[in-house]
């Protein structure tokens, strides 16, 4: 089993690769909560971990080598056709969550798909899984269309297969 960790954004998290993992070599960040992310209920707001999401797959796709530019100079996108989410415990206001993602299919062609884990640290519990999957568009027409080779060689390469 590899434990190591791809990229963190955050420093000082020495204990990241401790952590339990559903799959090998995550690309982990972290995410502090702020009362923004809360909602009426006193806990992370289901947006915010949505918008987590996103940011954490850019930050993944720029890591990379693949940018907004790149996207545009190629004109080609990787747009979101179905989100799966699993809340399984809450997060409250302070928490400190490491975040990961994995892409953990792509066809090379028009389809790729990632999942993502976030972690409490303070709990050393997962508090929140997602799968999503994703079809390469035009920019300019919004219509599906292949995948650049630029996409599909990052990409494909980028695939982790293993589960921890």
């Amino acid at each position: 089993m590899n434990k190591q960790i791809r990229q963190i954004q955050n420093d000082g998290h020495e204990n990241l690769s401790s952590l339990p993992w559903q799959r090998d070599l995550p690309f982990v960040s972290t995410w502090q909560i702020t009362p923004e992310h809360i909602d009426h209920y006193e806990h992370v707001n289901n947006v915010a971990y949505v918008s987590q999401l996103e940011t954490l797959a850019w930050q993944h796709s720029n890591y990379l080598g693949l940018t907004m530019q790149e996207y545009k100079h190629l004109d080609r996108g990787m747009v979101i056709q179905q989100h799966v989410l699993n809340y399984q415990m809450a997060s409250h206001l302070g928490d400190e969550l490491a975040c990961a993602t994995w892409i953990v299919a792509c066809d090379k062609k028009f389809r790729l798909s990632r999942e993502f884990q976030f972690i409490s640290m303070r709990k050393q519990k997962t508090v929140f899984t997602a799968q999503t999957h994703f079809v390469c568009v035009s920019l300019s027409t919004g219509a599906p269309k292949k995948m650049p080779v630029e996409f599909a060689s990052i990409y494909g390469n980028a695939v982790v297969q293993h589960q921890a």
